[in-house]
This record gives C-alpha cells, structure tokens and sequence, in this order.
C-alpha cells in the first residue's frame, strides 16, 4: 500500500523531511541526494552513502547443474564462506544506522553450506531483515523447521518451469514435484508466533523454451502462497542460451539518446484482450516513448539497481563487489558478440572492515558514476572492441566500464 510522506517547505526553499524517514533512507546531514524531475512529479533517489542492503555469498558451489547458470562458462575454483570471514562481515554490519538488509545468494546454493542456518540467526539476532534465494531441493524436514526457527524473513525459490518436464529442462537436477512438496512442507509448519516467516517469493528466469509456462508458475505461486514474484530474462553464456533470449528487438532500441526525439505516448490503464494487443504490440516494436500514467515502459534506463538500491556485495572469499555480476568474470552474449565480464574488487573483509571500504574515496566515485551511469552505450551500439569485455570504453571509463551491462538496461534482474 502506497504510503505519502508529508515534507516541509521551509521559507528558504530547502525541503525537509520528517527526521524518522531521513534516518530510515540514510539522509544524512551533508549528504547528497539526486533528484530525478519528471514531467509532474520529482523522484528523490537515495545518496549513495546509504547501504541498504548486503548480498552474502556463502558458497558458489551447488547441488545442480542448470543450463542458465554462469559457472558453466567459468574456469574459477569452488569455495565456502569460512567462519572468520562471516564473523567480520557481522562485526561490520554492526558499524551501519540503519542496518542494511541481508540477502543470502550468489552464484551457488546458499542450503549448499553447512552452516547457512546459524548465519541467518546471528543476522537477525543483530536486528538486520534476511533473505535468502535457494533451488529448493535441499528444504528437508530438518532444514525447514531450522530455517523457520532461524527467523528468516523471506525465502526466494526458482522455479523455471511449471511441470516436472520443463522444469527439469532447465535445472538439469531434482524434479519440480519435490521442490513444489518441500515448499508446502515449510509453510505448513510456520504459525502465527513467527509471524508466518518466512514469506515465499518465486524466481523465474524467462526463455523461449519456458515463456509459455509462465501464466501456470503463476498460478501453482496462487496455491502456495507466494508474496512476491521476481522474473528475469537469460543472461547468454552460451551459444544455446543466445538463442533462447526474449530481448533481441528490446536490445536493438536501446540507446537513451533516441528518447529525446521519439514520440511520447501515455496509455491509459486497459484491458489486455484479443482486440487491444496487436495493437499494444505494434507499439512497442518501435522506439516510442511509452509512459501507462507517469511510468515510463519500454526504453532504456541507464540505471545501476545495484546502486539504485544502496546495495554491494560480498563473494565467499570476503572480496568486495559493487554488484553480483561482478563477483565473478564470466562471459555472455551480447547481440552476436561475446562480452567478458571481469570481476571487480573494492577490497576484502579479511583485510578492512565493511564500512571502511564502503566509505573509500575510489568506491564512493564509482558509485557516484554509476547513478549519473556517464558509460558509453555498449549494449545499444555494439560496434568496436570495447564493447568485447569492461576493461575501458569510448568515453575514458576505466575498469569497471558498465555500458553493456544488461542489468543496467532492465533486461537482467535479480530478487
């Protein structure tokens, strides 16, 4: 439910908001927030001082072997989160007003480490909200009575399929009815004293080959009580992939610059029947800008939401990322060519506590650059070398250089 926040107007101009929402948002005295001007509205976006949110990698080894996952194009060791290392990253988390969020997830299986339930309990017991993303097919009996009693607030599963067949198209491992039965199971056994945690969320990542189950991963969502929904098109890492994605034509109009001289049209909200989507359809084939009310759909937003949600993140070993793509070099598909992504650390926990490295002058500028995301338009224009890996590109950025970042333009997204 949309709630309004009332601020004052004092008689210099200055906005002020209520004190409990400036702490809530880390509106800082003397810090900077951008305000992003629309045509009858102003959005204020957060400073990039505030850390909202922490993703923790426990592990980046797994149970399966899905056809979507990066570490089948990844030549990197497997490893877990040691005690020593978590245990400083739960010092530092200490350090931040308000605390951020917890998110367990990363490039492996978070129920894949044996002591992923006593990391969830010291977050909460410091006061922090978790998260927690997982295939599902580890929740055991055992398991789901620990992860409730853990205090878990909110539980992701991905489910990329809506039968037994095409799920196990793409996880390549146990099959869906399993997975669906440990979900019932753990929901069946929260009550009202843990507030009915932890709630459930469904990842999906959306292809050719499971588009179409889609509208019944919705509804088997409907019998299981599922809160939250996150959907996803493929990141390409492989030639297979490439020719699963949904976004050939999106990518190919994804230039920021077109916007300024395409024609604006603001669609009233309406019924999606037989009669109005071809029509809708035909619209979006083109590079209008498209607003349904004041919100903008269909064009690119150079924008990080890594950044956009005040996040960083932490792989296994401690190193420090600005985001989840970048915990690990990999490669992908863009268009036709193959892009590599390589991995960027902003320093390790073992070394330098979590706000130290938050607070550092090279992170805060890279921050910073990629709210105002000054990165040439590598996932529109495509053309060069540049555009082969994030090492530099035709503006000066150096390493990381974000411009063909398919999560910048709302193609990738993660819970």
């Amino acid at each position: 439910m949309r709630r309004l926040i009332y601020a004052h107007v004092a008689e210099d101009g200055r906005l002020i908001l209520p004190a409990e929402v400036s702490k809530r948002f880390g509106l800082e005295p003397g810090s900077r927030a951008v305000l992003d001007e629309g045509t009858n509205q102003i959005t204020l976006h957060l400073p990039v001082t505030a850390l909202r949110r922490v993703y923790i990698e426990p592990t980046n080894a797994c149970n399966l072997n899905c056809l979507t996952c990066m570490r089948n194009v990844w030549d990197e060791p497997q490893g877990r989160m040691g005690t020593e290392t978590f245990e400083r990253i739960l010092d530092s988390l200490r350090s931040f007003s308000p605390l951020p969020m917890v998110f367990f997830g990363g490039l492996g299986e978070p129920l894949f480490h044996p002591h992923i339930i006593e990391m969830i309990a010291s977050v909460k017991a410091i006061g922090a909200r978790v998260e927690m993303i997982t295939n599902g097919t580890l929740l055991s009996d055992t398991l789901a009575e620990e992860i409730i009693d853990s205090g878990l607030d909110f539980l992701w599963v991905s489910i990329d399929g809506a039968t037994a067949e095409s799920y196990m198209d793409v996880r390549l491992g146990d099959v869906l009815p399993q997975v669906i039965e440990n979900i019932k199971r753990l929901c069946s056994r929260r009550d009202a004293a843990y507030g009915y945690t932890p709630q459930i969320g469904i990842a999906f990542v959306a292809m050719r080959r499971n588009i179409a189950d889609l509208p019944s991963v919705m509804r088997l969502g409907a019998e299981l009580g599922v809160k939250r929904y996150s959907i996803t098109n493929v990141l390409a890492h492989t030639p297979l992939l490439a020719k699963e994605t949904l976004y050939d034509n999106s990518l190919n109009r994804t230039d920021a610059s077109t916007a300024d001289v395409s024609p604006h049209i603001n669609l009233p909200r309406i019924d999606l029947t037989p009669e109005t989507l071809p029509a809708l359809e035909k619209l979006l084939e083109h590079s209008y800008q498209i607003s349904l009310g004041e919100n903008e759909i269909g064009l690119p937003t150079d924008k990080c939401p890594f950044v956009a949600r005040g996040s960083l993140s932490i792989r296994w070993d401690g190193e420090v990322s600005p985001c989840l793509p970048l915990l690990h070099t990999h490669e992908s598909y863009l268009d036709e060519r193959v892009r590599s992504s390589k991995a960027h650390s902003l320093g390790n926990v073992a070394e330098h506590d979590l706000l130290g490295i938050w607070n550092t002058p090279d992170y805060l500028a890279l921050r910073e650059t990629l709210q105002s995301f000054a990165f040439s338009p590598c996932a529109f224009c495509n053309s060069c070398e540049m555009a082969n890996d994030n090492i530099e590109d035709c503006y000066g950025n150096i390493k990381p250089t974000c411009g063909g970042c398919l999560w910048a333009q709302g193609f990738i997204q993660c819970p």
